[in-house]
């Protein structure tokens, strides 16, 4: 079937799959929403001697916020979440386990439209959302991973 102008469109109704260490892991989490996925250099400020008006910008190294990621509760036995468990309850005696981690986005047909690898990530934060009973809301869980660098997958 030919392409058509529809394809390059942006796609409503998308979702995000995530990875751990590529075919080594088979099993794979679906989340509602990513953020942290930019990258920005230091600004270092220079001073002139004699020159007041302005000063000097120069790049410095490369910062990559953490990767924080959104879905409904997942079972305790899962991979990831037994990951998250060993990494946050370790008393330091134990070296804590970094992995590479994908995430695709996927539209509503579960095709892979882009995907990033997150290089020597570990997981720094894991929370639940409030939990009322007058609120008649699913229960987000929120995870946060740190990592060295990102590269974009086409």
């Amino acid at each position: 079937m030919p392409a058509t102008s529809q394809d390059n469109l942006p796609q409503a109704g998308f979702y995000f799959s995530l990875s751990m260490n590529g075919a080594r892991d088979t099993e794979q989490a679906s989340f509602q929403e990513a953020s942290g996925i930019s990258m920005r250099p230091d600004e270092e400020e220079i001073q002139e001697g004699g020159e007041n008006r302005f000063k000097h910008k120069l790049p410095g190294w490369v910062k990559f916020p953490n990767l924080i990621l959104k879905h409904g509760i997942v079972p305790g036995d899962s991979a990831l979440a037994k990951w998250f468990v060993s990494s946050l309850e370790a008393d330091l005696s134990q070296s804590i386990v970094i992995k590479t981690l994908t995430l695709s986005l996927l539209n509503k047909n579960g095709d892979k439209m882009m995907g990033w690898s997150f290089i020597n990530a570990y997981p720094v934060k894991w929370s639940i959302s409030d939990l009322k009973k007058q609120d008649n809301m699913i229960a987000i869980e929120t995870i946060e991973f740190a990592y060295n660098y990102y590269t974009r997958n086409v």
